[in-house]
């Protein structure tokens, strides 16, 4: 019987609220999709949804949005993007950036994509496994599934080498990690060192947990669990919110649950290890920072598209504009504003460096009135203008 693949497409549309696309050689011949979105955030991710060749498979995104893609002969069936709890507005705006949304469609992206319907990662796989079997015949259950993204590429070459950390022996040693390793690696964590984390996982030594399953895999992903947990709250200790903590453990433990290789898993642990340590660092500045300025920092860096002022801190942290701006300076030692600003700029000289959006569309992401206002502000905490930041560091790169 032939398959009307356009009707099944249409049917999980509608019972999933998740929009879904038809690919025949890598072309999109038919979406669907129940919320109207400026723009198909997919074409962001697409070539590395290419590469998934299973018959059945999902792709995890940076911000834990997850793809289901179903290959069905010359056909590709991509389901998604959705995750079990809704982006932020700061998230979802660097999507529509990345996605090169138009300024003035980007508050329509965010409400749209805030309207798709947020499911459970497990559930995403079942209908995947349903629509696998209608297409392809077969019987897949969740731990058939493999997990893809880009992440297992960015690790040094020695820690693949180090699944033999998760053995069991077979003489029932209990060989623990030393509380000493332990201190280092939270006291890191804490603190943002993200350079001194670096620098210890290019020459890790191989850890050792104590016996926590019966069974390899479920040894390393309980211990993945635990090194999360750990880490969260170190992250929370170093100045992270206890939401966004709790949130990126969350992600990050859902997906070591559908990863079936101890390599895999214990590479993500380094991932999970340096991006908690990264946050930190990026809140902290790599200092030592009282309870204000860090709440400040993450004021900013949850609202870095808008244009941030005084008072709406002030208002957050339930302080009087004046007594923000003077307690902020005598612990710091700069004014507020110029905080802000430098805050913004860090964030364009990432952009700057590893992307090649126009300055325009980065002035107006970081929520500048203008590209003229962005290049004086630049020029005046960088000591130069955007583009020949940029062209400088093209070139040393070269």
């Amino acid at each position: 019987m032939e398959i009307d693949l356009i009707y099944l497409c249409k049917t999980v549309g509608n019972l999933s609220g998740i929009p879904v696309r038809i690919y025949e050689n890598e072309k999109m011949i038919f979406y669907y999709s129940l919320v109207n979105l400026p723009k198909d955030p997919i074409i962001i991710y697409e070539d590395e949804i290419f590469k998934i060749t299973d018959h059945i498979g999902y792709f995890a995104t940076e911000h834990f949005y997850y793809y289901g893609i179903i290959n069905y002969g010359k056909n590709k069936i991509v389901i998604g993007p959705t995750r079990q709890i809704p982006g932020t507005d700061q998230e979802l705006r660097e999507l529509a950036f990345r996605a090169d949304i138009d300024a003035d469609d980007t508050a329509s992206f965010i409400i749209n994509m805030k309207s798709i319907l947020h499911m459970p990662l497990e559930s995403v796989l079942q209908m995947l496994c349903t629509v696998n079997y209608v297409l392809n015949g077969e019987k897949k259950t969740l731990k058939d599934i493999s997990i893809y993204d880009s992440e297992q590429a960015n690790y040094p070459p020695n820690i693949a080498d180090m699944q033999e950390s998760a053995d069991i022996t077979s003489d029932n040693r209990t060989l623990h990690n030393t509380f000493n390793t332990e201190q280092i690696l939270m006291h890191m964590i804490e603190h943002g060192d993200s350079l001194s984390l670096k620098e210890w996982i290019s020459n890790a030594p191989a850890l050792r947990g104590g016996i926590l399953a019966a069974d390899q895999i479920r040894q390393v992903k309980n211990t993945f669990i635990v090194s999360t947990t750990l880490a969260s709250r170190a992250a929370i200790r170093g100045g992270m919110t206890a939401e966004d903590a709790m949130q990126l453990s969350d992600a990050y433990i859902q997906k070591c649950e559908f990863l079936n290789s101890p390599d895999r898993i214990i590479n993500l642990q380094y991932h999970m290890i340096l991006d908690f340590t990264e946050q930190v660092n990026t809140i902290r500045g790599g200092k030592n920072t009282s309870k204000l300025i860090i709440a400040v920092s993450n004021y900013i860096l949850h609202h870095l598209s808008d244009a941030i002022t005084t008072e709406a801190i002030a208002k957050e942290l339930f302080m009087s504009r004046s007594h923000l701006s003077h307690s902020f300076k005598a612990e710091t030692g700069i004014a507020l504003s110029d905080f802000i600003m430098q805050k913004k700029i860090d964030e364009a000289k990432k952009l700057l460096r590893h992307s090649d959006k126009s300055l325009s569309a980065i002035s107006t992401y970081l929520g500048f009135s203008s590209q003229s206002h962005f290049s004086r502000v630049f020029k005046k905490y960088a000591a130069k203008n955007p583009s020949d930041y940029r062209y400088k560091t093209d070139t040393c790169s070269n």
